[in-house]
């Protein structure tokens, strides 16, 4: 679908992008929404690739992985490394893509949104947020819109991609790609993360945001992504996230009480979760699950209503799709 030109004297819209991707995944699917915006002579994008004051590793250690939980989930983040902004640079949108770490926002972009200058880039601001992830996100999805709101930005719409495996063997899947690096699928179980069609799919909603930038759609109060499918929520995995989000938060103040992140006196109480958390998987989640289908006629609209608070503003509605269709 082609857009029209932007007037020859109106000044170009300018775009903030905010990125940081452990494995790479979150970027290839922000480098199929920034073309389209990047292509368009009337859109100027800014893009802020976050780096952390000590960079991360990947694959993760083992011990270092979860040794990042209790700061991950109290949201009390390492410092990064200097921005190349200053806060006082004025953007008509910003685009932030964000990882889901032990069902908070991942570090990065806590201490981004936490940073001075977040406060002044964002105040007043539209923001699109884009999570790519395992399929856990609704409480970190909350986390983040509190951060947000803390800057004075502007949620208009939210877009949300995960893994398309089944919900236990991504349990086994997704820590294989963080701590080994294996990404392919093993032992009967799919590859780990999104796919490439989903990847490739993305480039819809930046053509979305281009014709809504061309139509000063960003100054209004609509999503500017509605009718994209861009989020389906899944409301029964919200039980299980409650637990493990309580769980992180109180093992991790136990945790931070011992040592500072790194440190050989967080280590032996990090291996003693280690073993609960798998512990609580193979138990709390399967049977919460089954409870819930057994239960879902007494909670649907429960349910009903969890799935249409975290599928606002953008919806999983997909009216619109064929507009974009490559």
């Amino acid at each position: 679908m082609t857009s029209l030109p932007l007037s020859a004297t109106a000044p170009p819209k300018r775009v903030l992008a905010i990125r940081y991707s452990q494995t790479g995944q979150l970027d290839a699917v922000a480098d199929q929404i920034l073309q389209p915006l990047q292509a368009d002579p009337g859109i100027q994008v800014h893009v802020e690739t976050l780096q952390p004051l000590q960079p991360l590793p990947f694959p993760w250690p083992i011990l270092a992985f979860f040794d990042a939980f209790p700061e991950t989930a109290h949201m009390r983040p390492p410092p990064l490394a200097p921005l190349s902004l200053t806060g006082d640079e004025a953007f008509d949108l910003v685009i932030l893509p964000w990882q889901v770490w032990f069902l908070a926002p991942s570090q990065p972009i806590t201490a981004f949104l936490q940073h001075p200058v977040a406060a002044r880039l964002l105040k007043g601001k539209p923001v699109v947020t884009v999570i790519a992830c395992r399929n856990m996100w609704l409480t970190a999805h909350e986390k983040l819109k509190t951060l947000l709101a803390a800057t004075g930005a502007r949620l208009i719409d939210n877009v949300v991609l995960t893994d398309p495996g089944p919900t236990l063997a991504t349990f086994i899947t997704t820590p294989a790609w963080l701590l080994f690096g294996r990404k392919r699928g093993f032992w009967g179980m799919p590859d780990a993360g999104l796919t490439q069609a989903q990847i490739t799919g993305a480039r819809r909603f930046g053509l979305a945001l281009r014709d809504g930038l061309h139509g000063d759609a960003e100054k209004g109060t609509q999503p500017l992504l509605a009718g994209l499918g861009a989020v389906v929520a899944e409301p029964r995995l919200y039980v299980s996230e409650k637990a493990g989000t309580r769980s992180f938060f109180l093992w991790g103040k136990l945790i931070m009480a011992v040592g500072r992140p790194g440190s050989v006196q967080r280590r032996p109480l990090v291996l003693a979760y280690v073993l609960f958390l798998f512990a609580l998987i193979v138990t709390l989640v399967p049977v919460s699950l089954g409870l819930q289908a057994l239960l879902r006629p007494l909670f649907r609209g429960q349910l009903t209503k969890i799935k249409t608070r975290f599928e606002l503003p953008s919806g999983s509605a997909t009216d619109r799709c064929h507009r974009y269709d490559s």
